[in-house]
């Protein structure tokens, strides 16, 4: 019989604090909630050096790294502004590989993806990590199938998770694969959090670059697209979610996005395809599917009237591109 389950926290020098506290809070909240059998968190670092987090805090190994045995349940790696110090500590990367060995499932937080790369856990595998990262993550590692669309991906027993609080998301879900959804319901019900974002939630919106609309509805609403953009999003249906007509829904948008539902619409899934295009290597027609346009050539037209450029040139281009017109106005409208 299985006493508990083992959760071993890879730590170092300006980790970031949320990515420690965030699920490791979560599991310990679980086994008051009855989970059977209980997670044992423990956390790890290099010779057993107390991590000074990014925060300032500095946190206590429990653990020397090296000297760590398996069976592991599962090798948690966390992410923070240390990351590239970390994947590049031949010690840090030797050790997370042979425990990956010896683990059911291994999973990073954010940067904590550079890590997993480093030692070869993500070569051939779909992976995520924080949205601003994935450019050079993908440089960096060309064998990793890098898509900063999703909050979190699991690809065989490997996850990973966007930053920051992408780890509670990736922690339910942990919690409910092991446990089932009552006791996941429960730890988010104490974390007063929504129950979990689910993994294919967009992390990154255009709604997020510019000041939020000033009215309830339409800020509802935009953060409604930007969760599902692969969803019906039409005018009509937009406005019976609101429980308004399509014509008062109009009447807000432009008011206050200066723009129509469907041009905001548009524009947020022609925003989101450009980050995931310079951001992974899936296809255009792949990256169409997964932000809402009909087909490939629907996305190539959209990215010409957006940007002025194709997606070939979009994914080659040094930076992200910038709109011909911003979406619209931010103040009201006379």
């Amino acid at each position: 019989m299985q006493t508990a389950r083992r959760v071993l926290m890879v730590a170092y020098d300006d980790a970031q604090i949320l990515d420690i506290a965030c699920p490791s809070g979560a599991l310990d909240i679980a086994n008051r909630y009855g989970a059977h059998p209980p997670y044992r968190i423990e956390l790890a670092t290099v010779a057993r050096r107390p991590a000074r987090t990014s925060a300032g805090i500095t946190l206590a190994a429990g653990q020397r790294l090296e000297t760590v045995k398996g069976p592991l349940d599962t090798l948690l790696v966390a992410g923070g502004t240390g990351y590239e110090a970390a994947a590049a500590d031949p010690r840090l990367v030797t050790q997370v590989r042979r425990l990956a060995d010896h683990s059911r499932r291994v999973a990073s937080v954010c940067t904590g993806a550079y890590v997993l790369a480093a030692a070869g856990l993500l070569d051939h595998r779909r992976a995520t990590t924080h949205w601003g990262y994935g450019e050079d993550l993908a440089a960096r590692h060309p064998a990793v199938a890098v898509d900063t669309a999703p909050l979190y991906v699991r690809d065989g027993n490997v996850y990973t998770s966007a930053g920051v609080t992408s780890a509670l998301d990736l922690t339910l879900s942990l919690i409910e694969d092991d446990h089932g959804p009552t006791l996941a319901r429960a730890v988010a019900r104490e974390l007063v959090s929504y129950l979990h974002r689910p993994a294919d939630q967009a992390q990154i919106s255009m709604f997020l670059a510019a000041p939020p609309p000033g009215d309830r509805l339409v800020r509802d609403l935009a953060g409604h697209i930007a969760a599902h953009l692969s969803d019906d999003l039409t005018p009509a249906a937009l406005a019976a979610r609101a429980g308004v007509s399509t014509r008062h829904l109009t009447r807000l948008f432009t008011t206050h996005l200066g723009t129509t539902p469907a041009r905001a619409v548009r524009a947020a899934r022609t925003e989101a395809a450009a980050h995931l295009v310079r951001s992974s290597a899936l296809s255009l027609a792949a990256v169409a599917r997964r932000c809402g346009f009909g087909s490939a050539q629907t996305l190539r037209q959209a990215f010409l009237d957006h940007y002025g450029a194709g997606g070939d040139r979009i994914r080659r281009m040094p930076d992200m591109p910038r709109p011909r017109a911003p979406l619209g106005r931010q103040t009201p409208v006379p």
